[in-house]
């Protein structure tokens, strides 16, 4: 009988500028200059001799057109904006898109039959937040049934459920000047329908700003009245919805925001803007903020949902989300997370018993 020795495979990443293939460990060098603010020292955690490092970011450099790190004597090595925004986008990308290769390489490695057991993954699509994020990611590593996250705005994604191309729908309900929540927008998707609504997760919206918060902003006026550049989310994202209702309700033109159409696709690309000194200003969750240790001034609170029909909350991945939602450690997953807050239990109820009073 002949065997085959099982070898272990794996999936990785390299990225690509115009065709050709950049050096990782470039990459890895501005980070640490980012973290240190030296580039010696930066050179020493990507294991690069001084000079090889300065002939990485040269070509990087030559390529983008772009000066991407400043040297000051006595001051040491700091990122440029471009060169900021290179990295934090870069660290986003990576982090993102690691939890899917994770994931497929544990498939290619778990024998035919566990593969078989597992089923089919979740279908998720829903605004983005870093809860869910981390959910699915631990979900993966636990070997437990998949999930396949997808994020987009608030109402592309309640509009996917409706018609059935994915299997649950993540979506944030704020709750706007005198206590009335913003459910116009999901409306049509999920009134008179046969879904069941998951309270996720309670989170903090707000201002952020850099650290520090030098312009000294506190309100959506202090936005027009000082000309912050400001870095908005895409149409069609419950942030953005929200954003929007409340310069309704103070009576603040969109032409008034200096980078009212400036736009990012999460509320971790909006914080990294203001972090490479790109702008000085967004509207986001208070958890994002504090990744890049920036400012952060609440100005309302929002509930996050989760939306499925009956046969996804009785399948099996659905009784294995249920399972981690209310476990200890998904808890402890989400307990360093600032602005964060996790309902006692999770109750299905309907559109109608979620908004009854409304």
């Amino acid at each position: 009988m002949r065997y085959i020795a099982y070898m272990p495979m794996s999936v990785g990443l390299r990225w690509l500028f115009d065709g050709a293939e950049v050096d990782a460990r470039v990459l890895a060098l501005m980070r640490g200059i980012a973290e240190r603010g030296s580039l010696r020292q930066a050179c020493g955690d990507a294991g690069l001799s001084y000079r090889h490092a300065w002939e990485l970011l040269g070509r990087l450099e030559s390529a983008m057109g772009e000066r991407l790190v400043h040297l000051e004597r006595g001051r040491g090595a700091r990122l440029t904006a471009p060169g900021a925004r290179l990295a934090d986008m870069t660290v986003e990308i990576e982090t993102r898109l690691q939890r899917e290769l994770k994931r497929a390489a544990a498939d290619l490695n778990r024998p035919l039959g566990r593969r078989d057991a597992a089923g089919a993954p979740l279908r998720v699509c829903a605004s983005h937040d870093i809860a869910l994020d981390r959910l699915a990611e631990a979900l993966a590593d636990r070997g437990a049934a998949p999930m396949e996250v997808r994020f987009q705005g608030s109402v592309d994604a309640v509009a996917a459920l409706a018609r059935n191309r994915c299997d649950v729908a993540g979506f944030h309900v704020p709750e706007l000047p005198g206590r009335q929540p913003l459910i116009e927008p999901y409306r049509p998707w999920l009134k008179g329908r046969t879904l069941r609504l998951f309270h996720f997760a309670d989170r903090n919206q707000g201002l952020i700003m850099a650290r520090g918060n030098p312009l000294r902003i506190s309100t959506l006026a202090d936005l027009a009245r000082t000309h912050a550049r400001f870095v908005n989310r895409q149409p069609g994202s419950g942030t953005r919805l929200f954003f929007d209702a409340l310069l309704a309700a103070h009576r603040i033109r969109p032409a008034q925001i200096n980078g009212y159409r400036h736009e990012e696709f999460t509320h971790v690309a909006v914080a990294a803007m203001i972090a490479s000194g790109a702008a000085d200003a967004a509207f986001g969750i208070e958890a994002a903020a504090a990744q890049h240790g920036l400012a952060f001034v609440p100005l309302a609170s929002e509930r996050y949902f989760l939306a499925m029909r009956d046969a996804t909350a009785a399948s099996r991945g659905g009784k294995v989300l249920f399972t981690a939602l209310e476990s200890r450690w998904f808890r402890k997953l989400v307990g360093d997370l600032p602005g964060y807050a996790l309902p006692a239990r999770v109750v299905p109820m309907s559109f109608q018993d979620a908004f009854v009073q409304h």
